[in-house]
């Protein structure tokens, strides 16, 4: 089987874990790492013997797949010219700043037969697929991503930041429509939300508490899944779950609950998720975080800014 073509467009924070994990996948050939800053491109290429180019123009002619790692803002301008050559592209999360540009990238997907995947490593996390593997008709979900604050994704929220991983994991748990939204945000260090708070309710009846923060001063990522007779703790950092459960008393009295801590592996998840990315390129299981699942999350994120630009407005100045 010839190697896959791959590439990196944006040698950032996570572009470069990207590069490094397609070097070392056999069946893989990193064929170029790219950014705007010839400098980054070619201190992060030289790691791994691939060619470094400071513009990703053209480059859809030699590649099978490639990875965009630039900031959200310019996802579809690097994206679009790929998907419309038929090129496979795993875009990071968020998908893209505005739905419209969702729309584009999974309408050129579509026409030109191009695979669209979107990097939700978080769905990736081996805790997180045994979480989903063992939560049945969730009734409350309560998620809190906290972090300490680092000059990065700077140009988005930190819902569209942090807390889209959480949005994303409880739709693809509950499995229904949202049905209503409500949100509270400050910004603190930066112009733009740094913690907030939103209230998720589905057709279901189901409830999504989620939390996210990149000004703390401990990092925590963790979430709580309820349903009528089960408790699930996910550990994300620590890659952790345990499951709580009630069982029925065999002589008719009250139940007793049984606690379990499933083996978890120590996997990384990127890693997870370029495997099952270069997977599904070569034409072997679905990718699990289409483009449509990414538009999704995004269109609850952006619900989530409007409710709390609106909670702002009401409380005055």
């Amino acid at each position: 089987m010839k190697p896959l073509r791959v590439a990196v467009v944006g040698a950032g924070h996570l572009g470069q874990h990207h590069a490094r994990l397609y070097a070392s996948m056999s069946g893989c050939r990193l064929v170029a790492v790219v950014d705007r800053d010839p400098v980054r491109a070619q201190e992060v290429a030289a790691r791994h013997g691939a060619p470094a180019l400071s513009s990703a123009a053209g480059l859809e002619v030699d590649v099978d797949a490639v990875s965009v790692a630039v900031p959200t803002e310019a996802h579809a301008d690097v994206a679009l010219p790929f998907l419309r050559a038929g090129v496979a592209v795993l875009v990071e999360k968020p998908i893209a700043s505005t739905l419209e540009q969702a729309g584009l990238l999974i309408d050129a997907a579509s026409r030109h037969g191009a695979m669209l995947a979107v990097g939700h490593t978080e769905r990736f996390n081996p805790a997180v697929e045994a979480l989903a593997a063992r939560a049945s008709r969730p009734r409350f979900i309560e998620a809190h991503r906290l972090g300490s604050f680092a000059p990065r994704s700077l140009d988005i929220d930190v819902v569209a930041d942090l807390m889209i991983h959480d949005i994303d994991i409880a739709l693809s748990l509950v499995g229904a429509p949202v049905r209503s939204v409500e949100a509270v945000g400050v910004n603190a260090l930066t112009p733009k939300v740094d913690i907030a708070n939103a209230r998720v309710v589905f057709a279901t009846g189901c409830v999504a508490n989620l939390t996210a923060s990149r000004i703390s001063a401990v990092k925590t990522r963790k979430i709580r899944v309820f349903s009528t007779s089960s408790y699930l703790s996910c550990d994300c950092a620590e890659r952790s779950l345990e499951h709580y459960r009630l069982e029925p008393s065999s002589t008719g009295g009250s139940p007793s609950i049984v606690r379990e801590s499933p083996t978890v592996p120590d996997d990384e998840p990127l890693r997870r998720e370029l495997e099952r990315f270069v997977e599904a390129v070569r034409g072997g299981t679905a990718y699990p975080v289409p483009g449509e699942s990414g538009r999704a999350a995004l269109e609850v994120a952006l619900q989530i800014a409007v409710r709390i630009r609106d909670a702002a407005a009401a409380s005055g100045p």
